[in-house]
């Protein structure tokens, strides 16, 4: 739960009098009422960039995390320069002006401090994590790469082949993941979440130097960004450090809004994929919502009874009871723009394609057509609920919570409205949700089919 400042007082444990049953009982009182609200320690600071800061002050806690959330991921690619969101990622740790290659690692490590970071369709967003002391430090080290990244054609010639060799791991030796960048390719038509977040292999390859430049100085400009600091920390010295470290960046024109909207699928899809592997995969892609949609949470709650757990309706009927399954996960996509929830299934080697696909499109019908329990609601409503505050007694998961709701949702604020809205959702909400989304219409069937390999095939004839 989150950190309250309930006030403790000197309680008499004394039993047996009215009196002082009345004393604990007015003291309970005074405590609820002086309990600060969540999130009444955030304060908010736009600098005259365009940067807006946030910061989460929490003194019991020593340590501090500073998330900086940029605007810009496979979204806002194109044909030619797909894979520029995930690129940058990397490039950002290869060296600036003051720091050389190598040495934002090594400093921030040798003053006890890590970092990471991550790219999405929508979104990257740089990590990091650092004692209280080394506060004004990793400002400075933030600047210097955001104002003098060196985008050296020689550091670029090297971390276009790291790329590489990370989507040959990823995507082109992993079954799942290929399967996947082909039903999103298919599914999407018009929009650009087709592309995929890593790129496509030929556009790795050809990226030109006045590509990364302009891609660079539009998307990583600090009016595309918002900065979370969260820990121990007071508001006034981090807005006073990114001032000095960070205001002097200049603003950019905005990047060019994502107009295109993904027409209404018409028809099932399908994507057949054969290859030398060891056991068949079945993934269904369906149309959904978008992050800030008010049927979101119903949503997020649907999916997690049909695949959280071994208790979930796919896991029991695929996995256990029919044992034509050796795992399912689901997953809800939320972005700017609708995108997609995932049902992907990984069947024993000699699998059967057909009856699994068969069993799972009558589980789907059964939610359409007869909803869910209220034991299978409230369930998923505990779960998401302790999740939701848990999340939120670290520095990171309260930074990546604000970042969520700062950049998906508009405002901070509504963080803390999501356990309401999620208690909200009632049976017939999420059997409306599962209409609305599970219609074989609007969904994309991949598969991928075992091949034996030549020697297998040489032996066979």
């Amino acid at each position: 739960m989150l950190r309250q400042k309930l006030l403790v007082t000197g309680l008499v444990l004394l039993a047996g009098t009215a009196a002082c049953a009345q004393a604990r009982s007015a003291k309970a009182e005074t405590v609820a009422t002086a309990a600060p609200k969540p999130g009444a320690d955030v304060q908010t600071k736009t600098l005259k960039n365009g940067l807006k800061v946030i910061v989460w002050s929490d003194p019991d806690n020593p340590s501090v995390a500073l998330y900086n959330w940029f605007r810009v991921g496979s979204r806002n690619e194109r044909p030619g320069i797909t894979g520029l969101s995930h690129f940058f990622e990397h490039m950002m740790f290869n060296g600036a002006k003051k720091y050389g290659p190598g040495e934002f690692d090594r400093v921030m490590e040798a003053h006890g401090g890590s970092n990471n970071a991550y790219t999405s369709e929508d979104v990257t967003v740089y990590q990091d994590w650092f004692p209280r002391s080394t506060l004004e430090l990793i400002f400075e080290l933030e600047a210097d790469r955001l104002q003098h990244l060196a985008i050296d054609p020689k550091v670029v010639e090297s971390e276009r082949g790291v790329v590489y060799s990370e989507r040959r791991s990823s995507v082109d030796n992993d079954n799942t993941g290929l399967l996947m960048e082909q039903v999103q390719a298919t599914a999407f038509v018009a929009h650009p979440y087709q592309i995929p977040v890593i790129g496509w292999p030929s556009d790795i390859e050809g990226w030109k130097q006045e590509d990364l430049e302009r891609y660079f100085r539009t998307y990583y400009a600090p009016n595309n960004a918002t900065l979370l600091v969260v820990g121990a920390v007071k508001p006034e010295e981090v807005f006073s450090l990114a001032a000095k470290y960070l205001e002097p960046i200049p603003a950019q024109p905005a990047p060019e809004p994502v107009r295109t909207l993904e027409p209404p699928q018409q028809g099932e899809r399908r994507v057949v994929v054969r290859k030398l592997a060891q056991a068949p995969l079945l993934q269904m892609a369906f149309h959904g919502l978008k992050a800030s949609d008010a049927e979101a949470p119903a949503l997020d709650l649907l999916v997690r009874i049909l695949t959280d757990g071994d208790s979930s309706r796919l896991h029991r009927r695929l996995v256990e009871d029919t044992q034509v399954a050796i795992n399912v996960s689901g997953m809800r996509g939320a972005g700017f723009d609708p995108s997609l929830t995932w049902l992907v299934v990984d069947l024993p080697p000699g699998g059967d394609l057909g009856k699994v696909e068969s069993l799972l499109d009558e589980e789907l019908a059964k939610v359409v057509s007869g909803g869910v329990t209220d034991a299978e609601l409230r369930k998923a409503k505990n779960i998401v609920v302790a999740n939701f505050w848990r999340h939120l007694e670290t520095n990171s998961g309260r930074a990546q919570a604000l970042g969520t709701y700062e950049v998906f949702h508009g405002d901070w604020r509504k963080l803390f409205d999501a356990p309401a809205q999620y208690e909200a959702v009632t049976r017939e909400q999420l059997q409306k949700v599962a209409a609305k989304v599970f219609s074989k219409n609007n969904r994309t069937v991949g598969v991928l089919v075992p091949e034996a390999g030549d020697e297998a095939k040489e032996a066979a004839r």
